[in-house]
């Protein structure tokens, strides 16, 4: 007979609350992934994955899975997917403009997703026996005919040390990437002022907390203990509720008339904004752009570009769409190929490498550069260098 005893604790409520909270900042992070933003996509898909994580910690703590028995184990996958998103998010926070082949980082999470079928195959009462074992060996367990191995490769039992070797080999790859975005840039590692290298040097530290709580628990208690995912759980909680204030807290929602009993409605659609002072916004944006040359940052982000116009960047954003017909990273690429033709022209002894005026335009690879420029002028910088000598 399976048993269903439920046991839910002050902490329980705690997690259960985050991976809610969790689930629906994933969401606005995954949906607010347009122009070119991919670290707020990897940044979403990370967090929806240590919600959904969390979720089926939780349901085992609980002892709710014996009433959902057909899903046990439905997170394991997301093990080997943890790591890479973590990694693709430093990646393309510091490099936005980089285009990769990512899904080759996903092939360990998309096997394992297969492999899984194995487990999900199996019958309740079976999985049931799996989960008395894990947590309630006291309770006796139910007579079940296997019909199919749910390891046939034997590999199962090293799930937990090769999620801890993936989390050390891309957290190595990820604290590379930021130590040379901080000796390019001559920033201090713990005494920076740049807001990006802070926020992603703080994330890393996190993550190596999170790898270290998972790698300590399952060495201390065992590698099939499951104490290292329900403290994870309540750190991650932590982690959540942070910044979901952090969103509130910036949000311009409480700038303007505004009420929780009313709906969403069309993007732009009641924006306070006036003739007038789109028109303004808009000479600002001109001004920042072409004055003081704001496209040549190589970290540039409308979060950062808004706050040096000291408006919303919601503002900016549609003052942007509207008057101009782009998005801000369009805005950007226009004005970086502009700059670099104009110093193409200038270099009247070809001195400059295609590598110097991918920096000096304010892009971080040559790749993106070329494919930017060739995108707006229908050649490369070299075409276009060799066709202005013609001339």
């Amino acid at each position: 007979m399976i048993r269903t005893d439920i046991h839910v604790g002050v902490f329980d409520v705690f997690i259960f609350l985050g991976i809610f909270q969790g689930i629906l900042l994933s969401w606005f992070f995954i949906k607010n992934a347009q122009d070119n933003r991919k670290a707020n996509l990897f940044q979403g898909l990370f967090l929806l994955s240590l919600s959904l994580a969390m979720l089926e910690e939780w349901l085992n703590n609980t002892g709710y899975i014996v009433k959902v028995l057909s899903i046990t184990n439905f997170s394991e996958p997301l093990n080997f997917a943890f790591a890479p998103l973590f990694y693709l998010y430093i990646r393309s926070s510091l490099n936005p403009d980089e285009r990769r082949k990512d899904w080759i980082h996903f092939i360990l999470t998309i096997f394992w997703m297969f492999y899984m079928v194995f487990s999900f195959i199996q019958t309740n009462e079976y999985k049931y026996n799996s989960y008395v074992e894990t947590k309630h060996p006291e309770w006796g367990y139910l007579n079940v005919v296997t019909i199919i191995n749910d390891d046939p490769l034997g590999i199962r039992r090293y799930v937990n040390q090769a999620t801890a070797i993936q989390f050390v080999i891309y957290l190595g790859a990820s604290i590379v990437l930021l130590l040379k975005k901080f000796r390019s840039q001559n920033q201090p590692l713990f005494k920076t002022d740049n807001k990006l290298l802070i926020i992603l040097r703080n994330a890393a530290i996190h993550f190596f907390m999170i790898i270290f709580i998972f790698i300590a628990t399952k060495l201390y208690f065992g590698m099939h203990s499951d104490v290292g995912g329900y403290l994870i759980g309540t750190y991650v909680s932590f982690m959540i509720y942070s910044t979901s204030y952090q969103v509130l807290n910036r949000s311009d929602f409480f700038s303007y008339p505004g009420s929780f009993l009313s709906f969403p409605g069309l993007k732009y659609q009641k924006s306070s904004l006036s003739d007038e002072n789109k028109e303004l916004i808009l000479a600002k944006i001109k001004k920042e752009m072409e004055g003081n040359k704001y496209f040549t940052n190589n970290l540039a982000s409308l979060s950062g570009f808004s706050k040096q116009l000291n408006e919303s960047s919601h503002h900016v954003s549609q003052v942007i769409n509207e008057k101009l017909g782009k998005s801000f990273f369009e805005l950007l690429a226009v004005y970086r190929v502009e700059y670099a033709k104009k110093l193409i022209r200038e270099d009247k002894a070809a001195k400059l490498t295609v590598e110097e005026l991918t920096e000096l335009v304010g892009y971080n690879s040559k790749s993106s550069f070329n494919t930017a420029f060739k995108k707006y002028t229908s050649k490369t910088p070299s075409e276009y260098r060799k066709l202005l000598s013609y001339q």
